[in-house]
Formats: structure tokens, sequence, C-alpha cells
């Protein structure tokens, strides 16, 4: 006959793991908790200790290119910066001395589009740019990546190759972001030149012409510009959308 101290014995490693399994659980789920909040902050440091540096960045290049009165948008410059290195880390740039911004935030009637060589710290190009049609008339202010909207994708793109279409030489540009301009290829946004994008109908109509999405520039500037942007350089479109601002992962991380 068993005594009552072995069954208590027997009884006590039962009784001692069933206290101690859930403790050693609850404590492996706060080491895990612990580490995801460990590599999350971690995370968030490093995003903001890039977009800090790309603040720097931005304030250098526009004390160096003299942009203040340029009418560039310094948070835009900013943002390209951020982008444009993210895309350098993918190694998806072929040529990353040129970063090219459109200040959607100003009017069609002003010379919005930045040609910036970043190696020399000189600004290339400045000239008028337009938006699509869709997109408003004198200022942009809607933005689509859906076939026939006609209007103007916000966000990055790499430049690829020329060809020779009915509006001459034109540059084609894959967007890359998901969501805002991922479908670029498929609505056929070029880079091009356009009569309708002018001094002259500037002077004439009081705003400049509109495209179906495409960021025309004037005609006599795209044999100029195009060499430059082709085979893969950073294009950025930029406007103060929150929606874009706050969901881009390019710009987010």
């Amino acid at each position: 006959m068993k005594t009552l101290p072995v069954y208590i014995g027997k009884l006590f490693i039962p009784l001692v793991l069933a206290l101690l399994l859930p403790m050693l659980a609850a404590a492996k789920k706060k080491a895990h908790h612990l580490h995801f909040s460990a590599h999350r902050h971690l995370r968030f440091s490093a995003r903001a200790f890039e977009k800090k540096l790309a603040a720097i960045e931005a304030a250098d290049l526009y004390y160096e290119m003299d942009l203040r009165d340029s009418g560039l948008n310094e948070k835009a410059l900013e943002y390209a910066l951020l982008g444009y290195h993210r895309l350098v880390k993918r190694h998806v740039l072929h040529k990353t001395t040129v970063l090219s911004v459109c200040d959607f935030s100003q009017p069609s009637s002003a010379k919005r589009m930045y040609v910036l060589d970043l190696q020399n710290k000189r600004l290339l190009y400045r000239t008028y740019v337009a938006h699509g049609q869709g997109s408003g008339r004198v200022f942009a202010h809607s933005f689509s990546n859906v076939p026939d909207s006609y209007k103007s994708s916000l966000g990055f793109y790499v430049t690829r190759g020329t060809y020779v279409g009915c509006n001459g030489l034109s540059l084609r540009i894959d967007g890359v972001e998901r969501g805002f301009n991922d479908r670029a290829h498929a609505r056929g946004i070029v880079i091009h030149g356009a009569n309708y994008v002018s001094e002259r109908v500037l002077h004439k109509y009081g705003t400049m012409g509109t495209t179906f999405g495409c960021p025309a520039v004037p005609e006599n500037m795209a044999s100029q510009i195009i060499p430059v942007l082709k085979n893969g350089t950073c294009f950025f479109i930029y406007y103060p959308s929150r929606r874009y601002l706050l969901s881009s992962r390019m710009i987010n991380g």
C-alpha cells in the first residue's frame, strides 16, 4: 500500500508543471512582444534617421543650386531624395547622377519641372511640364492610376528607353509605386514634347495645355531633356496629397 508522502510526491511534479507552464508561456509571449517592439523601434528609428538625412541633403542642395527663388517646394525635394536613395539601394537606377522632380503643387503656368545633377550639384533644366486633363486645368489636384482617367499619377518612376512616335521623341517610364503609378506602362504614360506646352500658348490662352496623363514638356526642350533622363534615372511627380504622403512606401519605407 502506497504511503501518503509517496502519493503527495507523485502529485507534486504535475502540480508544479501545471503552475509553471502558463507562466513560461506568458514569459515567452512577453519576450516575443519585447523583441517585436524592439525590432519595430529600430525600424522606426532607421526611417526617422533616413528622413533627417534627406532633409539635410535637401537643404544643402537648395543652397548649392540656388533653388530658393525657383519655386521648387523644399519638401518636394526632400521626398524626392528619400525615394531616390531607396531606388539606389534596390539597384534599379542605372544613372544615379540625375534626379528629376515635377512639382505639381505649382500651377502649369510655372516652370515646375526640375532636372538636377546630383553629382555636380547643378540645376540642369527648369521648364514647363503639363499634367493630365482629368487632373485639373491650371492646377493638378486629382490623380489616378486608372486607365482612361486622363489623370496624372503621383510618385516615383524609373525612366527607360526612347522611341519616336506621334509626339516625336518620347521616353518610356515605369511607375514603381503599386496603386499610385504602376499602370503607367499599360496606360501609355510617357515623357514627350508637345506644342501646347509653351509660352505662346500660355500668353494666348492664359493657361497651359493638358495631356491624357503624360508629363509633356515643351516641344523645343524634348530633344535636350529626354537624352539626359533616359535609361534608368529617377523621375518624381509630387503633390502634397495626404493619402499619397502617408501611404507611399517609397517615402515611408
